[in-house]
């Protein structure tokens, strides 16, 4: 299934972006000055999937979408605040993000600093509006903070950042590793809201997210090297300039594209106790690897 043809989910994924958006709008209202408005800036745009994925796990646990989006809008806060701080001199050096100058250049460096920070803690502030058990909170709350820390996403970028001065190219394996903090971490923690929210069995949608953050990835360098500035909405050919090892590095081009199609397949194979009613899901992973940007 291609996302060209499947218009319910490209309906979904806005859905979920305007729920996620609606909660950090609401959040940020009573905020003036440059840090808040960075802060709205930074949560423009977007494909909004991990808002979905949050939606639609929860919606698998009978978790109205109300109910679930102060934790779409805590993860699109916390991923904006990601995409802020990467993209700064210091990190990746990007001048352009989601087709606009990102953060630091819009505003400076000290602005995108504080509002990444600010991005950060929204999060947090934002999964304790929902209205499930105290102990679920304390869940999402904890395993965000691990998702998104040392063991995930950080120390994803940090072995990241030492892999450009690193004597020797990084082998499959660690660059697996690397991304399954970089990128997948946040991507399994959205899969896994909704069963945590319902005090549900979540190991079924962390599966399905394992594969789908790697297959994220590996499109993502695949964009690197096919993609254009202009449709992707960020630098392209980064890598390969640095002479970065990446998924298409080690796998050559088709494949990664193989490799993707594969996990892809597997993530959808994790949801088989879903039935008919995580179609919307197996989309999205289609759609991870068929998106253009």
């Amino acid at each position: 299934m291609s996302f060209q043809s499947a218009p319910s989910l490209r309906d979904a994924l806005a859905h979920a972006r305007d729920l996620a958006q609606a909660q950090i709008e609401a959040a940020l209202a009573p905020h003036k000055g440059a840090v808040a408005e960075a802060m709205r800036y930074a949560c423009t745009g977007g494909k909004g999937l991990r808002g979905f994925l949050v939606i639609e796990s929860a919606r698998l646990h009978g978790i109205a979408p109300g109910m679930a989006a102060p934790a779409a809008g805590a993860i699109e806060a916390l991923h904006a605040y990601s995409l802020v701080h990467d993209d700064l001199p210091c990190m990746d050096d990007d001048d352009l993000r989601r087709g606009q100058p990102t953060v630091h250049r819009k505003w400076d460096e000290a602005t995108a600093v504080l509002a990444g920070d600010a991005l950060q803690t929204l999060a947090f502030e934002l999964i304790g509006h929902l209205p499930c058990t105290a102990e679920a909170r304390l869940h999402l709350m904890t395993s965000l903070a691990q998702a998104a820390g040392v063991g995930g996403m950080v120390g994803g970028q940090a072995r990241d950042i030492a892999a450009e001065s690193a004597a020797s190219p990084l082998s499959l394996d660690e660059i697996t590793a690397l991304q399954a903090g970089k990128t997948g971490a946040l991507i399994e923690w959205s899969a896994m809201a909704g069963p945590r929210m319902a005090g549900a069995d979540a190991t079924a949608l962390g599966k399905y997210a394992k594969h789908l953050g790697l297959a994220f990835q590996i499109a993502d360098d695949i964009l690197d090297v096919e993609g254009d500035a202009e449709t992707v909405g960020k630098a392209v050919g980064k890598d390969d300039a640095a002479g970065k090892a990446t998924f298409v590095s080690h796998l050559g081009l088709d494949g990664a594209k193989t490799r993707a199609a594969e996990l892809v397949d597997m993530a959808c194979d994790a949801l088989s106790d879903y039935g008919q009613e995580a179609q919307s899901l197996r989309a999205a992973a289609a759609f991870v690897i068929a998106r253009d940007s």
